[in-house]
């Protein structure tokens, strides 16, 4: 496989400063609408990365759960190394990437816990396989095998007999609240659009960066 043969132009839409929403918040949604339009696989999936004091960047995929005025809302076990991670330094970016319509966006944010009400409330809402599995599975810790994993949850769905599990205090969300927000679309030539927005003092600033 020759990688550094491959290419291919971009030519599926434009991106400027006028053309923006002033929020960048709606101006995310009004993307996001598009990427479920277009049937993206996995539309909301987004790469987080975080980062602690003198260690590597860590990058894993999880699911945009909620999109507001004040930022961005995944859930997770709060002992997985994310969530220590993110305990030693709130800090984090956020990636998405939809190949289809040439676009990514790339943001950076404040990590904050949700309210327990706000955990229990989606816990509650999700399968009831996957509420047991949440319980069943201590993140990120080492396991020995994957029957173990499975026996732990057999056994915990055997005792539940069909009842919900109560929400572990270990698993809830978190809401990134961004300070700057870039998105970027593709474009003919390697001439690729990118628009920023920035946060100072409480507004928004809008810029265009070269590609």
């Amino acid at each position: 496989m020759k990688l550094d043969s491959i290419r291919r132009e971009y030519r599926f839409a434009a991106l400027t400063k006028q053309s923006v929403a002033p929020s960048p918040i709606d101006q995310f949604k009004e993307w996001l609408n598009d990427a479920q339009n277009a049937n993206v696989n996995d539309f909301s999936a987004m790469s987080l990365i975080t980062s602690e004091a003198g260690g590597f960047p860590q990058s894993r995929i999880v699911l945009l759960k909620d999109i507001s005025a004040n930022g961005f809302t995944f859930f997770t076990n709060y002992d997985s190394q994310k969530g220590k991670a993110i305990e030693k330094n709130n800090k984090v970016g956020i990636h998405f990437f939809w190949p289809e319509l040439e676009r990514q966006v790339r943001i950076n944010g404040i990590a904050e816990k949700v309210s327990r009400e706000a955990s229990v409330q989606y816990f509650n809402s999700r399968p009831l396989e996957s509420q047991i599995a949440a319980c069943a599975s201590a993140q990120s810790t080492i396991l020995t095998s994957r029957s173990k994993l499975e026996e732990q949850f057999k056994s915990l769905q055997n005792a539940l007999q069909g009842e919900q599990p109560e929400c572990p205090e270990n698993w809830g969300g978190y809401l990134v609240r961004p300070v700057k927000i870039e998105f970027w679309q593709g474009r003919e030539s390697r001439l690729h659009d990118r628009i920023v927005y920035e946060l100072v003092e409480n507004s928004w600033k809008v810029k265009r960066l070269s590609p």
